[in-house]
């Protein structure tokens, strides 16, 4: 348990959905959250209801399990998306990249490092060997990404890591943050180069602009909305 909670955040999560799938969808743009590895990593598979091309956000694991869900939705999964290179999020990209012949895209070139040093945080956390890879693209802040006809806004968070981005998708209120805010907490900044005023200031200067009303699955634990998040969290609540 120990070791689950140095991975990402500043306290762990007792209210976790542990085995449990949340689909959520509105518009034209629809997602499927599914926790993965034993640190029960929020992987978000998201698709263009029009044309049923999907993006995977942080394949840390579980491939598989992962891959049955996209072809069981009737899904053409075409790209990896990266929100950070911490294993739990990014162990598997390198393999689905490799077995699917899927491009990665993200994170930003801060977590260069961290790509790098897969192979090391496979063995340190228990996770099976990870291999490192070079993106396809790296990621900016400002910048979009797309899948069918849906287009999702990018947004660089550092603060948990260097590299740390955001996918902001306005048409549905819902932004996926990775590891940067969480019910209730936000992102442990005690790792390299990682940086507590910086997380604050990307949460306040490049989350809360999105709107109280703007859902956000992170990288661990249930959905909350920044509204909820801005009133109540010990951390950043009142900002």
């Amino acid at each position: 348990m120990r070791r689950i909670r140095s991975i990402h955040s500043s306290r762990l999560h007792s209210n976790a959905i542990p085995e449990k799938i949340v689909n959520r969808f509105s518009a034209m743009l629809r997602y499927l959250t599914v926790p993965v590895t034993a640190f029960q990593q929020n992987c978000s598979i998201v698709w263009c209801d029009a044309t049923h091309r999907a993006a995977i956000i942080d394949p840390g694991g579980d491939l598989d399990t992962l891959l049955g869900k996209t072809q069981r939705l009737g899904l053409a999964l075409e790209q990896i998306w990266l929100t950070h290179a911490h294993i739990d999020h990014a162990g598997g990209a390198g393999e689905l990249a490799e077995r699917l012949q899927l491009p990665i895209t993200g994170p930003h070139p801060g977590d260069q490092f961290w790509i790098d040093g897969l192979p090391q945080q496979s063995a340190m956390f228990g996770f099976p060997p990870a291999r490192p890879f070079t993106p396809t693209r790296w990621l900016h802040d400002g910048e979009t990404v797309q899948i069918g006809n849906e287009t999702l806004h990018v947004r660089h968070c550092p603060g948990h890591t260097p590299g740390h981005v955001v996918f902001h998708a306005p048409q549905i209120d819902r932004a996926f943050v990775g590891d940067v805010l969480f019910a209730g907490s936000i992102g442990r900044t005690d790792f390299p180069q990682g940086n507590h005023q910086q997380l604050l200031d990307s949460i306040t200067q490049r989350l809360w602009p999105m709107g109280d009303q703007t859902v956000f699955i992170p990288g661990h634990g249930p959905e909350s909305s920044f509204g909820r998040e801005r009133r109540s969290n010990p951390y950043v609540g009142g900002t």
